[in-house]
């Protein structure tokens, strides 16, 4: 085991590793692989294999490629390809030169399909989609031959040049494995290698070619030809392993990798299945693949979650071989704990209701520092304006305190303005209908800063100044679906039928304090008792401040999922 690892929480993949550099295997080498499809954006389930595959490969000083499983062209496109690579950089990680596309190997995944042709284990086959499934049968029932399974090694082999040439319709033929029709494990049933796919220009091969290898047959030779020793997939792979020894195994290359797998994250209130993903997309349910609603890591990143977070998660949620659903709560503390450490404090109101402080001068203006973290001296302090007019939240008045435990403003009553002045209020302004609209206080100017001995004030709420806050409009964003299960309910509805109405809240006028018309895109705050917010990366300008709350200060559904 390398010093490196020796403080790392160990598993069972860890402890292959460890017995595999024990007994010198690979040379003493360790080369992993994180091999998306490009066909949609990465989600936290990614992340949790990204973290998997790159930080072993840190760990034990060997290496991590970034390889593109781009098979499937008509699902496939640049902006995904682009935004992978992003992630993957955005959590922290540096394939260096180690950028690979299977279509890299086009031309080697030909060949080697030649080569299992003239060895008898491969043909071409005229049977349809349909037909191709009745005559694999079930898992109580073997399949049955294709009668197109004793072709010759010559008709094959011109057929399969016929097929690359473009002779023949999509669908019309596919070329097949020759392994066991009666084989217990389905994947093993003579499995599709390569199928036709006209009309569709690949992102990294254009028109070149119009057949296309399946993922079960390129994922293995693109593994040996890339040298990796340690193939790490998810569990529903674990079937397929052997058809990857299969292919591997009867073809001319020297290296064999092995394949281990792992739990997929399953996560509470989200789904991970891409094509659901997708649809919420196509479908408006969300306003795209980065939506802060969306499990993926561009939506996690635009609401203001940071990379540390996202790791932090994977590591407390373990690598195992079981599968869980992990709460949502894990999640949301993760990139709370980080932060409540990292994240300066700011003020913004959600809900103004105007004060005016009667007794302090009209034209005064007055710059108050006040700290930008409340445990860390090193984040310094900022100039908050305060004047005569400020702004507190509509929550934190009552004319009538509701009970002993209201600690804010109540008529007749007094509160400390959060690094500021006590205030008292002393008339309640009402509109035609009886809303409180406006309140009239008075101030203690012997009260700015610390408390002097004697006077003590309970309550303490945050502020803005009326005249010199920004205006901005704040996104209150929630978990995209109200049922903790959604793609796995036993109700008979459809996953779309849970989602949360109330995943969106926009509030518009409210007010934030005046340093933050200085924000950049992406920077996180806590906003004193509301919780973390960051700056809209994609929609805020400088003439419309947008905010997006990552996380409430507290899980308040906690509470909701116990029932209380």
């Amino acid at each position: 085991m390398s010093q490196e690892t020796d403080n790392k929480p160990s598993n069972f993949i860890r402890q292959i590793i460890d017995e595999d550099l024990k007994a010198g295997k690979n040379q003493g080498r360790v080369a992993t692989r994180f091999p998306p499809e490009p066909n949609g954006y990465l989600h936290i389930g990614h992340a949790k294999s990204i973290v998997l595959n790159f930080g072993i490969a840190e760990d034990y000083k060997g290496s991590c490629n970034l390889r593109f499983d781009d098979t499937n062209p008509h699902k496939e496109n640049i902006e995904f390809v682009e935004a992978i690579q992003n992630d993957v950089r955005w959590l922290g990680f540096d394939w260096e030169d180690r950028l690979f596309y299977a279509s890299n190997y086009f031309e080697q995944l030909y060949d080697f399909a030649v080569e299992l042709i003239k060895a008898g284990k491969a043909y071409v086959c005229d049977l349809n989609a349909e037909e191709i499934r009745s005559y694999r049968g079930t898992l109580k029932e073997p399949g049955k031959d294709s009668p197109y399974r004793d072709r010759s090694v010559e008709e094959n082999l011109d057929l399969f040049a016929r097929m690359k040439a473009g002779e023949f319709e999509d669908g019309a033929k596919v070329v097949r494995a020759k392994i066991d029709m009666a084989s217990p494990n389905i994947n093993l049933r003579d499995p599709t290698l390569y199928r036709i796919r006209h009309g569709v220009i690949h992102h990294q091969t254009g028109e070149a070619w119009c057949i296309y290898p399946m993922y079960d047959y390129t994922h293995p030779i693109s593994d040996a030809l890339e040298g990796i020793t340690h193939s790490l997939c998810t569990l529903e792979f674990e079937d397929h392993r052997p058809l990857y020894d299969w292919i591997l195994d009867n073809i001319s290359i020297d290296c064999h990798p092995r394949q281990y797998e792992f739990s997929r994250l399953n996560l509470q209130y989200t789904v991970m299945s891409k094509r659901k993903l997708t649809e919420l997309v196509d479908e408006g349910f969300v306003e795209g693949w980065d939506d802060p609603r969306m499990p993926t890591i561009a939506g996690l990143r635009r609401r203001g979650f940071s990379p540390a977070s996202i790791r932090d998660f994977c590591g407390r949620i373990g690598v195992t071989k079981s599968d869980n659903l992990v709460e949502m709560g894990v999640l949301e503390d993760c990139i709370r704990t980080d932060l409540n450490t990292h994240a300066p404090r700011r003020m913004a109101v959600l809900h103004p209701l105007k004060v005016v402080i009667t007794d302090y001068p009209e034209d005064k203006l007055e710059q108050l520092d006040i700290a930008n973290h409340p445990q860390d001296e090193a984040m310094g302090t900022r100039k908050v304006p305060f004047s005569r007019e400020v702004y507190i939240d509509q929550n934190d008045f009552m004319e009538v305190a509701p009970n002993k435990k209201f600690k804010r403003l109540v008529a007749g009553g007094e509160v400390r303005l959060r690094g500021a002045y006590v205030i008292r209020c002393d008339e309640v302004i009402k509109d035609e209908n009886g809303e409180v609209i406006e309140l009239h206080c008075s101030h203690d100017a012997a009260t700015l800063g610390a408390n002097p001995e004697g006077r003590k004030v309970k309550g303490v709420i945050h502020w803005v100044s009326a005249t010199q806050a920004k205006e901005a409009e704040i996104r209150l964003y929630d978990r995209l679906f109200g049922h903790p299960s959604p793609d796995a309910t036993k109700d008979g509805k459809d996953y779309k039928d849970h989602i949360n109405p109330d995943s969106l809240r926009t509030l518009t006028q409210c007010y934030v304090e005046a340093s933050l018309a200085e924000a950049e895109p992406g920077e996180t705050w806590q906003f004193e008792r509301e919780g973390y917010f960051c700056l809209d990366s994609l929609l805020s300008s400088q003439d419309k401040l947008i905010f997006n709350r990552t996380v409430t200060l507290r899980d308040t559904w906690a509470k909701i999922e116990q029932g209380k």
